[in-house]
């Protein structure tokens, strides 16, 4: 199973994008395919859940951790398939979903296509209390902390260099220095990165 690729994303439609790897282009489901944006230029890393059945070998994409994990929570759910999870977490407001699994909210939870009465009930059944702890999680995660000074090409570079299995500690040290540069390429910004965290080791 895959954990997450990082690559470009070279095609997007309404319901999927096009993710470049190696050469290979992924056809990747995602819930909200407006919040990527096609660059062949700067990399981005994406979290992958690979649904395997008789009939097909789907891949379903997602710009969090969290988020993917809240997929495969969902999934877990009697009623709910992929497509069902991909639909409630289009919204992409995770605190709505968790006060509405909470607070017992049918109404919010029927809103979203395929899910009935009856399955959003379930939901707050194999749920309720059981998503705290990613958001809570998710505020202290490893992913580096933005700051102003921080550019996208920065950002996306820190998260690459943790995706090589650098600490939040030893990317947070070169945050700094790299941050100094602010016309740099993303990949500029690896290769940088890079030479600070060798000298550092």
């Amino acid at each position: 199973m895959f954990e997450y690729f990082i690559g470009y994303v070279t095609d997007i439609k309404k319901t999927y994008i096009v993710l470049e790897v190696n050469g290979i282009g992924y056809k990747v489901y995602v819930p909200n395919a407006s919040l990527f944006k096609i660059d062949s230029d700067h990399k981005i890393k994406v979290y992958i859940h690979q649904a395997v059945s008789d009939v097909a070998d789907v891949l379903y994409g997602f710009k969090s951790q969290i988020d993917k994990s809240i997929f495969e929570r969902l999934i877990n759910v009697s009623g709910i398939g992929p497509k069902n999870a991909i639909a409630i977490l289009s919204g992409n407001d995770q605190q709505a979903l968790l006060n509405a699994i909470n607070e017992e909210n049918v109404t919010y939870l029927t809103k979203f296509p395929g899910v009935g009465k009856k399955t959003a009930k379930q939901i707050i059944l194999d749920l309720q209390g059981k998503l705290d702890d990613l958001l809570v999680s998710g505020a202290s995660n490893s992913q580096p902390v933005v700051n102003p000074k921080v550019t996208p090409h920065l950002q996306e570079a820190l998260e690459a260099l943790q995706a090589l299995g650098y600490s939040n500690r030893d990317v947070k040290s070169v945050e700094g220095p790299l941050a100094k540069n602010s016309k740099l390429t993303t990949n500029q910004y690896i290769s940088a990165g890079l030479k600070l965290l060798n000298r550092l080791s």
